[in-house]
């Protein structure tokens, strides 16, 4: 069997694995420890992110004609891909905390949505909440008038009576 034949299946799992993703992040592993990297795949697999180690080149013909092809400018060194195709920010924001503790793993470049992110553009995207503590805010911004209402009507009820409570109520209702 030629090389080309063996390499073929490996560039086609490169292409499926980023092919619907939300976030396609390239990071840099060099001088992480084994504990470290153990440490860091756990923490990825519990936040449902496909975190795997592929050769420059296969990626590189992987990326071709995709949106990933911006990232082949920095495919140098010792280089592993965190996918995700579900949150668009958890490969970023998981990596990020990592990094913080692991100054030596470096989050070099990523893809997310079709948008190709420069190193310097990482952390900001790092820094935007998962989808659950955003619908968690809309929530609970929708939620509060409706809160500060009852608590109004619950004082009115308290300093004047029942009666007047019920009057209030009837009056906002309208």
């Amino acid at each position: 069997m030629a090389k080309v034949e063996l390499k073929q299946p490996v560039v086609q799992e490169i292409a499926n694995v980023v092919a619907d993703a939300q976030c396609v992040l390239l990071v840099n592993y060099s001088g992480l420890t084994v504990a470290q990297d153990t440490e860091l795949r756990r923490t990825l697999r519990q936040a449902d992110i496909n975190y795997k180690v592929y050769k420059n080149t296969m990626m590189n013909f992987a990326f071709k004609g995709t949106p990933c092809e911006e990232l082949c400018k920095h495919l140098e060194g010792t280089n592993a891909l965190a996918v995700s195709k579900t949150d668009a920010t958890a490969p970023a924001r998981v990596l990020a905390e990592f990094a913080k503790k692991n100054p030596k793993m470096e989050l070099v470049a990523a893809v997310v949505e079709g948008k190709y992110y420069e190193p310097s553009q990482i952390q900001s995207l790092a820094d935007i909440p998962s989808r659950e503590v955003l619908l968690g805010r809309l929530f609970g911004s929708m939620q509060s008038p409706i809160a500060n209402l009852a608590r109004v009507l619950k004082q009115i009820a308290e300093k004047d009576g029942a009666p007047a409570a019920e009057e209030a109520a009837a009056e906002a209702a309208e």
